[in-house]
């Protein structure tokens, strides 16, 4: 609480302040926020807030003798957005207060929290280029850059997790162009390449990645290449396919920007690819993702007498996820998803595992991604050869997000 308490106290103050009262409330709805501006325009901020509660059942190899449950706030988020001194320059804070959101305390974030998700500034230069500088999600597979609050299941699948590229800190470059009926969309960044809120410098080498989108059917309605549900009911068929690369020199972590430490001794370079698609239309969604991870120099296990770092090899390998789902006129969704990954080494450690994830998901959207109840059930088997007598884990979600 000691990490929040300054914020709240802002909050109040702000508040409280009567220059206020020269500000001019714009927007102010139920899952839009609350938008104030400037009397001379000088400046805005949006204001927004969620929560996700959640409750999960997992039941080792069908063993309902050693069922195992939790109820926990998954996310719980604060955002501010708007822009400053002029239209085109933009910016947005986002903190995350739940315990899930902080991460454990390192020495590499100075001991404390990792309150912080993004804190950047973008500035539209001319047209559709834009820089953004600061810390932020870079341009990796799709799944991990939508919003979750914005998924079509209670959470992102397993090729996310473990082999996607995350928030860092550093500089992008976008734009947008058309190529006849075609939207094209590209993004290069430069970065630290060790995750979020780092505090004693680089230990590594630096990041970089490169991002390139191809929309042959024209763009999606509200940014929907970016929701996961079909919520604005595509009357046209509409194709989105993303392909990244991603270089992270002498990671210092064992997934890049995520993960535990690894012993300077032990540095590799991490060179990752992303493909991914989105289809939508008429309610129908039809996603995939294919990460590639792989270490470029020689494979190096774990040494010793190295302080404050947990010494692992990297993850590396490559995985698919394909999901499938209808949002019905009464906005219930059922989904369903099938993913696979394959650890290069795999059996190194309890993580290292092959798995392979059937997930059926159901979503009922109260208010859109702003206020909805979804829940899955998934049945995750390690084998390296599927057979119907096999021993599953179950794990089972219900989460409840209410958006403000």
């Amino acid at each position: 609480m000691k990490h929040i308490f300054p914020f709240v106290v802002f909050g109040l103050l702000a508040i409280s302040n009567p220059i206020l009262s020269q500000q001019q409330t714009i927007e102010s709805s139920f899952g839009k926020g609350v938008t104030v501006v400037a009397a001379d325009e000088s400046f805005s901020m949006k204001f927004n807030a969620r929560v996700q509660s959640l409750f999960i059942t997992e039941v080792p190899g069908m063993d309902f003798n050693a069922v195992e449950t939790n109820w926990l706030i998954r996310r719980s988020r604060l955002k501010f957005s708007g822009f400053a001194h002029h239209p085109n320059l933009q910016y947005k804070i986002e903190l995350g207060l739940s315990n899930r959101d902080h991460g454990g305390e390192v020495p590499q974030t100075n001991n404390t929290s990792n309150l912080i998700l993004d804190a950047f500034v973008r500035w539209k230069v001319a047209g559709n280029f834009e820089v953004w500088v600061g810390q932020t999600k870079l341009p990796g597979n799709r799944e991990r850059v939508i919003s979750s609050q914005k998924l079509q299941f209670v959470d992102r699948s397993l090729v996310n997790s473990r082999f996607n590229i995350d928030r860092d800190m550093g500089i992008q470059f976008r734009n947008k162009h058309t190529l006849g009926g075609m939207i094209i969309n590209e993004a290069l960044a430069f970065s630290q390449g060790e995750g979020r809120n780092r505090t004693a410098g680089n230990d590594g080498g630096l990041e970089y990645t490169g991002r390139v989108e191809f929309l042959p059917m024209g763009a999606f309605t509200g940014k929907g290449d970016y929701i996961s549900s079909d919520l604005k009911r595509e009357q046209t068929p509409k194709l989105s396919i993303g392909v990244t690369f991603d270089q992270n020199v002498n990671a210092a972590r064992e997934r890049g920007n995520l993960g535990s430490y690894v012993a300077d001794t032990a540095y590799n370079t991490l060179q990752t690819v992303l493909a991914d698609f989105m289809f939508k239309y008429k309610g129908w969604v039809v996603a995939g993702e294919y990460a590639n991870k792989k270490a470029l120099g020689d494979r190096l296990t774990a040494g010793e007498g190295a302080e404050e770092a947990f010494l692992s090899n990297y993850f590396t390998g490559q995985g698919i996820n394909v999901q499938l789902g209808y949002l019905f006129e009464n906005n219930v969704e059922p989904a369903f998803r099938y993913t696979s990954i394959t650890p290069e080494e795999a059996g190194y450690a309890s993580d290292r595992d092959a798995q392979r994830m059937y997930t059926f998901g159901l979503s009922k959207y109260v208010v859109g991604h702003s206020l909805k109840v979804q829940t899955d059930l998934s049945f995750i088997d390690e084998n390296a050869e599927f057979s119907f007598d096999q021993e599953f884990d179950m794990l089972f979600r219900f989460q409840v997000e209410m958006a403000f």
